[in-house]
């Protein structure tokens, strides 16, 4: 074993002291004058004895000393002996390097602070704040969404946790999503993935966690590892609720099992397929989802009224001038989205209503008059077999076929117009509908033209997922408008529902008149910002997005009212309630490519008069 010496141990000893940073080299700095103003004063008592006394003794020598250390100029008025002055000198030139030496530390470890702190690993000290782990554009819609539900707050904090540059981030967000008013958006760097880096954001004291899926082949296995750290993590009695969404249905389950009791899990495949599907058959929906999602117009609102208890909920349809009721909430939590109109509310149970705002709720003091001659009391709707053209393939399209099969009317059929013939689509056997097959470049005009687009009624496009997503909207709009133009040609109408991935692109693409456009990726993050502030919501959203419980319908206002009359929007409320139906709004066909409202109106007063006409539609919540 080889021994060190003496002088060798002092310099490990020293070398050691000196990595610890800024606060040690300031403490040797100070150590080093302190040293040099006694050895001085010391010095000045021996051996200039005379100007020792004359100055007030070592007392005053040392004070005078030290403030040459930090001000040479003080030296300018000195008299005495050479050796005095030498004295003076020495201290005066050792304080220039001491001095010297102390700014460039603490200047030093100053911008050593500010880098830190812009590199996001600082701990974030907060309190009922949210926390949202990961990146992708989703983020961009989640904070403004954020923002605009606590606009009425003091002050609320929204903490976002991504493996990349904080000032990057920051910059992005301002750019993205602007003013955030009264919310402050906090980045910090790190990976979701490492518990390390989770400890950054105080998730302690989060009031709600939401996870993104990121960009990149298979985000789910990194939504799911999100999952599993943050149910293994060590929490206190009172813990956030989580809200993560997965891209694949075949991973909802395995999401669940690592989320535990204590997250919800969004499956925004299928919600994808559903509004596709759901908005071939009824072109708006779309629409009416957005509005009920984010939060500058109407929203999902759960309220006591314990005035209403005893009463049917078929009542309490007509109980509101503002607020459109769409369920019950139980005492026990139990949700029940446009249940039997005879459905009495109990004592402690909750309406589930459609309202601008919490506080704009207003029960009638009178009920609006209802004009029941204006009533239609049997729909002459009949529904027929049609024939679907289906423009484009992806990952999601199985699934669409599956859905179309499920609604469809026996005999109906779809062909699937894509460069590659989908042969495993093909080969199943389906009970209601007939899918063929026709080559087809869906940015092609001859190829389009060649497919007689007469003989459909309806058409459905979907996104390249195979492309970026700003190309593939590109691609998108050009197959738009080559199938409105045609249909113009034709002089054959059909209506056209398409995907989009950027909803910035959506009022781009109104020129081509689609009739719906679903923006799948910004109603999953609608979706997620809403069960954040509200987890109360999750069943209702559920229900509403359950192929087997109420679903939102828009039905042709024919079936419910006069075409041309003038009726108060209370007489279609009870028009839809005789067919055991909760109505929440109407849309408008005239202005279906207006945004940003594209014609839905959502919760319109009571004794508001309306006048709907053929080719309008009542929006109203049905099991079928």
């Amino acid at each position: 074993m080889v021994r060190l010496g003496v002088r060798r141990r002092l310099r490990v000893w020293f070398d050691g002291t000196m990595d610890r940073g800024t606060p040690a080299l300031i403490g040797w700095l100070g150590l080093a004058s302190l040293l040099l103003i006694t050895v001085v004063t010391g010095l000045s008592v021996l051996l200039a004895a005379t100007e020792t006394s004359r100055d007030g003794g070592w007392a005053s020598v040392l004070w005078r000393s030290v403030l040459r250390t930090l001000d040479p100029g003080t030296m300018g008025a000195d008299e005495g002996s050479p050796v005095y002055l030498a004295l003076m000198l020495v201290v005066t030139i050792g304080g220039i390097f001491l001095v010297s030496s102390l700014i460039g530390v603490l200047t030093t470890g100053l911008n050593d602070a500010i880098t830190n702190l812009r590199k996001g690993r600082s701990q974030v000290i907060a309190q009922g704040h949210i926390v949202v782990l990961g990146w992708s554009d989703q983020v961009f819609t989640v904070v403004g969404e954020l923002a605009a539900a606590n606009r009425g707050s003091r002050r609320s904090t929204v903490v976002v946790l991504a493996d990349r540059d904080k000032v990057e981030m920051e910059d992005q967000i301002r750019a993205r999503v602007g003013d955030t008013g009264r919310t402050r958006v906090v980045c910090r760097s790190g990976s979701p993935l490492k518990r390390s880096d989770l400890d950054l954001v105080s998730l302690d004291t989060a009031r709600a966690v939401m996870v993104l899926s990121p960009a990149g082949d298979d985000p789910d296995i990194d939504v799911i590892k999100v999952l599993l750290l943050l149910n293994n993590r060590p929490w206190p009695s009172a813990r956030p609720h989580v809200v993560a969404a997965v891209q694949e249905s075949a991973n909802v389950a395995a999401a669940k099992l690592a989320a535990g009791r204590h997250a919800l899990v969004i499956d925004a495949d299928d919600i994808a397929v559903r509004m596709v599907v759901q908005s071939h058959r009824q072109s708006g929906l779309s629409t009416v989802c957005t509005d009920l999602l984010d939060f500058a117009g109407n929203e999902i609102y759960i309220r006591a009224e314990p005035s209403l208890a005893g009463r049917a909920y078929g009542d309490i349809l007509g109980a509101f001038e503002a607020g459109a009721p769409i369920g019950l909430r139980r005492a026990d939590g139990a949700i029940a989205v446009n249940p039997p109109m005879d459905t009495v509310l109990a004592e402690g149970d909750e309406v589930i209503l459609v309202a601008e705002d919490d506080l704009l709720i207003e029960l009638a003091a009178n009920p609006a008059q209802v004009h029941a001659d204006a009533i239609v009391l049997v729909p002459d709707t009949k529904v027929a077999p049609d024939r679907t053209l289906m423009v484009g393939w992806n990952s999601r399209a199985d699934r669409v076929l599956d859905l179309l099969d499920r609604f469809a009317e026996p005999g109906s059929a779809v062909d699937v117009a894509a460069p590659n013939p989908p042969e495993d689509a093909l080969a199943v056997s389906r009970e209601n509908l007939t899918v063929g097959y026709q080559r087809c470049q869906p940015t092609s005009r001859r190829d389009l033209e060649r497919m007689e687009l007469g003989g459909y009624q309806h058409i459905i496009v979907l996104s390249d997922d195979s492309a970026e997503p700003d190309h593939a909207d590109d691609r998108t709009l050009v197959t738009l408008l080559h199938l409105r133009d045609i249909e113009v040609n034709l002089g054959e109408p059909y209506s056209i529902v398409t995907e989009m991935n950027d909803d910035g692109n959506r009022e781009v693409a109104q020129v081509t008149k689609a009739d719906d456009f679903v923006v799948s990726a910004r109603l999953i993050s609608l979706l997620m910002t809403q069960l954040a502030e509200n987890r109360h919501l999750y069943e209702v959203f559920a229900d509403l997005f359950d192929a087997s419980g109420a679903e939102i319908h828009l039905k042709p206002a024919g079936d419910y009212v006069q075409p041309g009359a003038e009726v108060t929007f209370a007489t279609v409320v009870e028009s839809a309630r005789r067919r055991g139906e909760s109505a929440i709004g109407y849309r408008r066909r005239d202005d279906a490519d207006q945004p940003p409202f594209y014609g839905v109106v959502l919760n319109p007063r009571r004794s508001a008069l309306v006048r709907l006409d053929a080719g309008d539609s009542v929006i109203v919540i049905a099991t079928d």
